[in-house]
Order: structure tokens, then sequence, then C-alpha cells
């Protein structure tokens, strides 16, 4: 028999497949085609204190290798939230992770507290790593700055806290360590990848806001390269995020040191791909000899060599 459950600092995950914020909507929209109960763990769409429009059109463009998205974090805020999406949320019978964006550290603290407190989630998520808002990332390239504002947090809520972390930086292995220093019971990584489109009939950007985040399989070995950077410094528990969509591309997060993963564009075209993944998990591990998850992560041989 084999067990998918696997633990990320406090938070303990029946398994660990779970769907990146901002592409499984409030999962009302995607329960006519997965049974969201399976899941390891859903992230619903970022939420901020005050309703959001978002960034001017196009949001989204499809690139060769993945997708450029500028959306700036729509969303109707907290209050609606709280009010239309979180009880729902609570009754699909997984673990709901929250993604959260302040402006300020307050303003993280003030949300995390709030949703924290109650009662019917499982672990904050900051948004530390959007390159589509002013600000977006300024807590996540500062390794201060993101030591900071996970300590407040932390100490202002009482469930798991996840820090997800941008790859737009220069050494992504010191932010990560400045947010388990700071008690964060794991990071996520990554987030997109800032990129742009350009229509050169028009001459100009296709996004409305210029540039925006590259998602898919086009980023997949960089997510991977900062997985492999942050396992070789710290033992902060990782949440893997990038390109994945087969089952391979699951255990190749896994053995880099990755404890669990989220799925991300892969959703939206083809939205049973984590349950799918789900299905195929146990036959991976045997082939390792794997009784559990936590058997293969970080089994990764990274040791150079020149020729075999």
């Amino acid at each position: 028999m084999t067990d998918l459950s696997v633990q990320i600092g406090r938070l303990a995950l029946s398994n660990p497949i779970m769907v990146a914020s901002g592409t499984f909507g409030y999962a009302r929209e995607m329960a006519r085609l997965v049974d969201c109960s399976r899941l390891g763990g859903i992230l619903p769409k970022t939420i901020t204190a005050q309703p959001r429009v978002g960034n001017a059109p196009w949001r989204t463009v499809e690139t060769s290798a993945g997708l450029l998205n500028s959306i700036g974090l729509d969303n109707d805020g907290i209050d609606a939230f709280m009010e239309h999406h979180l009880p729902y949320l609570a009754s699909i019978g997984t673990s709901i992770i929250v993604s959260i964006a302040g402006r300020t550290e307050e303003e993280f603290v003030q949300l995390a507290h709030r949703v924290g407190q109650t009662g019917q989630i499982a672990a904050v998520e900051l948004n530390v790593s959007c390159p589509n808002v002013s600000g977006g990332v300024d807590f996540g390239t500062d390794p201060d700055a993101c030591h900071r504002l996970v300590a407040a947090t932390r100490a202002g809520c009482d469930v798991p806290i996840l820090a997800k972390l941008t790859p737009n930086v220069t050494r992504i292995a010191d932010v990560a360590c400045a947010a388990a220093e700071g008690g964060a019971d794991g990071v996520c990584l990554i987030n997109t990848v800032l990129g742009m489109a350009v229509d050169w009939r028009r001459r100009r950007p296709m996004l409305g806001n210029v540039m925006g985040g590259l998602s898919g399989p086009a980023i997949k070995p960089v997510a991977l390269r900062c997985v492999q950077q942050v396992r070789s410094v710290t033992d902060v528990p990782i949440i893997g995020i990038g390109g994945i969509a087969t089952i391979d591309d699951v255990m190749e997060f896994l053995v880099t040191g990755a404890t669990a993963v989220q799925i991300g564009t892969a959703n939206y075209y083809d939205p049973q791909v984590s349950t799918r993944l789900i299905d195929e998990l146990p036959a991976a591990l045997q082939e390792l000899g794997a009784a559990t998850v936590g058997e293969i992560v970080g089994a990764l041989d990274s040791t150079r060599r020149v020729d075999e």
C-alpha cells in the first residue's frame, strides 16, 4: 500500500498534488470536471484587502512553450471572499490554502490573521512574487524584508505559513533561507518568470501592462534549478511549481527536493490533469521501490560528472 501523505512544516496533506493560485478559480468553476476533494490542496485566486480591477487587456498571451499573463491580481477583495467563496471552499473536504497579497507588511499580517482565525483553512500562502502589480515582488526580492514579513505574519496567525517566491532575483536561495529563518513552514518555488511578447507589425507590446509572467513548460528547467539551489542550502520544505503537466514532471520535482507540487498552467488546457497525476503517482513511486513520497524527496544525485 502506497502512502501519498506529505508533511510541510505544520501543514499535513493527503497527497502532494495541489492546484496553483490563479489557475483553478475558486474551485466552484471546476467542480463539474474535477473531484476536488481528492486534491492534496486547493489554492484559490490570490485575495487582497480591497477589490482590484486588475490590469488593462490584453491580459494573457500564449507563447510557443507557455503562457504570458498580466492579470494584476484582479479580485473582489477579502470581504467578498469571506462571504461568497470561503464557505464553499471549506465544504469541499480538502486542504484550502489561501493566497494573500498586501501592499504593506501590516496589510499582509491583517489578511493572514483574518483568514487564519476562521478555522476553515489549512494554511496561508504569502504571494510576495507577483510581477504584474506595482510592488508585487518587493518582499520577495529582499531577504531582510522577506524575513520580517514572514516573522510578523507568523506571529499574528496560527495557521501554517508558506512563502511563494519569485525567480526574478540574483540568488533565490538567499530569499528562501530568510523565509525559513522567519518561520515559514515551506517555500513555493516558483512564481512566473518576467517576460514579454511583441507585435512587431504594430510595433507594440501585446500585453496591456507591457510585461507579464511566463508560466508553463518553458519555465520548468528554471523551477527545477531553483528547487535544487534552495534544497542544497536549507531543509525548509519546498513546494515545486512550474510547467508541471505529467507524472514525469511531478517525479522530477520530488527527487530534486520538493515535498509537494502545484499544477498551474496545465489546468487551462487539461482540467483533470491533477486527479490523473494522483492516480499515476503510486506506480511511479513503486518504480523507485518507494512506499511513501518522503522516501524519494531530495533523492537526486547531483554529483558533477565529466563522463560515465
